[in-house]
């Protein structure tokens, strides 16, 4: 982590589509001025969780930190919202990078996708019937058969999301780990997942895809009718997130796993 000095005029405010973001975007661009993004030193981005895995995406590989206030429904990603003292808080931020995963994907025509995910790479049933997987690491097949409603590869960032409601573990922010949870196994029963080192390349293998059709989601990026999906850490581009250092995300993530 390192301290980021903003400049006062550099900076660019974009909010989620409700109308206590835009509110919250249009008072503070009075009090502080703005400037476009592109021109931008820092982005303060205002909303909810899924908002910020938005401003993540637009963002990515464009070195900009991203400060995130609270203006939505979740906020685990998000600063607290105050008008007054922005930019010293800027000042002192500590600021994070965060490797997305890469998923690649081959549909039931041949069709090859590839979407970054900064939470999670999720693959979900599509029908009735529970969906059949393999799961295979770097190459060597791990669970030849997995029946279940779906499965969550789950980062860091991403495991006190969807992975946590499906009884994953949580990874404190800086482990090389990715989390593997099952969604409602059936079929071994027991199995509750894995945790990976992150330089693993991770495929799934849909069995019986006609019968049971599954569809893969990267963050908001969802692919229907999947056969085959491989997910590797990009290891060679990341996005910047600042928080508050009375408040960080090993703080955060730390405080989360005791919880009762």
């Amino acid at each position: 982590m390192s301290t980021f000095r903003p400049n006062i005029d550099q900076i660019a405010f974009v909010c989620s589509a409700t109308a206590e973001a835009e509110a919250a975007r249009k008072t503070l661009v009075h009090i502080y001025g703005a400037c476009a993004p592109d021109e931008a030193q820092v982005i303060v981005a205002l909303g909810g969780d899924g908002f910020m895995l938005q401003t993540l995406h637009q963002f990515f590989g464009t070195g900009k930190p991203i400060y995130g206030m609270h203006r939505g429904t979740v906020g685990f990603l998000m600063n607290d919202f105050r008008l007054e003292g922005l930019i010293d808080r800027l000042a002192v931020a500590e600021v994070s990078s965060i490797r997305p995963l890469i998923m690649s994907v081959i549909d039931s025509n041949g069709a090859e996708h590839q979407a970054r995910a900064f939470n999670e790479v999720t693959l979900w049933r599509q029908t009735y019937q529970a969906a059949k997987l393999k799961i295979s690491i770097d190459g060597i097949t791990r669970m030849p058969h997995l029946i279940c409603d779906g499965m969550i590869v789950a980062t860091p960032a991403g495991s006190t999301a969807y992975n946590l409601s499906a009884h994953g573990p949580i990874i404190p922010l800086g482990a090389p780990l990715v989390a593997l949870t099952p969604i409602s196994p059936f079929r071994p029963r027991r199995w509750r997942g894995a945790l990976v080192p992150d330089r693993s390349v991770i495929r799934l293998d849909v069995l019986e895809a006609e019968k049971r059709p599954t569809s893969a989601s990267a963050d908001h990026t969802e692919i229907r009718d999947v056969i085959e999906v491989i997910v590797r850490q990009d290891a060679h581009s990341d996005s910047r997130i600042m928080f508050d250092p009375d408040h960080n995300w090993e703080e955060r993530i730390l405080d989360e796993q005791f919880r009762y």
